[in-house]
């Protein structure tokens, strides 16, 4: 029995947290947050890539997602 839990959550994590798709955060206009931009820059992929670690760390570990099939 394969447990799913951590693969479904980092897929789902890493869509939605991907710069420039829903968000942008810091924006490259000067602005906090730009909403579906399709750009990025460095700083931005740094700032998803501390969130998406921090979200997995929390609903992996702390919370401890399991997704079991077959």
């Amino acid at each position: 029995m394969a447990d799913w839990g951590p693969v479904v959550i980092a897929v789902v994590l890493f869509v939605l947290l991907t710069p420039g798709l829903l968000c942008q955060i810091p924006a490259r206009s000067g602005r906090v947050v730009e909403f579906g931009n399709m750009q990025t820059s460095g700083i931005s992929v740094l700032v998803h890539t501390v969130i998406y670690f921090g979200l997995l760390t929390i609903l992996l570990i702390a919370v401890g997602v399991h997704i079991y099939s077959g």
